[in-house]
């Protein structure tokens, strides 16, 4: 339940559909949700972000004029402090990659439920991934190394940073949040508080300029600092 001290987001919907959209705005205003502006394609969504500044774009990934992934780096690029859930189905898991290396904070299904759509909504305004890292590690593990095979391996990474910045209990931490690991998992692996691991996380992102926990394990694969089928033990075995 939104409190004074607790604005309510502020949401743009993106998706070609009208009837989407209507459904979304009933949702999500039915919930305390602000919905600011709706856009039917990928440069009405880019525009809107512009003129309206939302806190949280639901983003439709197939779309005309422009789709929802070009959409997304665009308006991620030009409001970083935005957040862009992006809107699939089933059979488009190989854009979800894209997605999340765009800057995306995850994905919903179209068929999600009210009560979830709303809670997610106001989980990504948080500053929080919506996809479970387990989940997300797997995405990635699938796409990422299907994604180099396709380039070659001539690519460069989309999300790239020099982790040279970082200490080698950050990288640590890092390789493993990137297997997939939760802030208690890690605590657990690495004997140390989940305080004292929250305070690596944090370091992390602002080293990195990382907007989650999702991006974080894009970073982990496409530095090589995770390759696709280690498990979580393997870095409890390399110290």
């Amino acid at each position: 339940m939104t409190t004074p001290t607790e604005p309510a987001p502020r949401v743009v919907i993106a998706d070609d559909q009208e009837l989407v959209r209507a459904g979304f705005r009933l949702i999500l205003t039915a919930r305390g949700i602000n919905v600011v502006g709706e856009a039917a394609d990928g440069a009405e969504a880019v525009k809107a972000v512009r003129r309206l500044r939302p806190d949280v774009v639901l983003m439709d990934i197939r779309m005309p004029n422009m789709d929802g992934l070009e959409a997304a780096r665009r308006v991620l690029a030009q409001a970083p402090g935005c957040r862009v859930i992006m809107l699939t189905t089933f059979d488009l898991d190989s854009y979800v990659y894209a997605a999340l290396a765009a800057g995306a904070s995850g994905f919903l299904l179209k068929d999600v439920t009210p009560a979830h759509l709303a809670a997610a909504v106001r989980l990504v305004d948080t500053g929080d991934a919506l996809l479970a890292p387990s989940i997300t590690r797997r995405l990635v593990e699938r796409y990422a190394s299907s994604a180099a095979r396709t380039a070659g391996g001539s690519a460069p990474p989309a999300v790239h940073r020099d982790l040279a910045v970082l200490t080698p209990r950050e990288r640590e931490v890092l390789a493993l949040m990137g297997r997939g690991l939760s802030n208690t998992e890690l605590a657990q692996e690495l004997t140390l508080s989940e305080a004292t691991v929250k305070t690596h996380v944090a370091r992390i992102f602002a080293k990195l300029t990382l907007r989650d926990r999702a991006q974080a394990v894009v970073l982990a694969y496409e530095t090589g600092l995770v390759a696709p089928g280690e498990s979580s033990r393997s870095t409890a075995q390399e110290r």
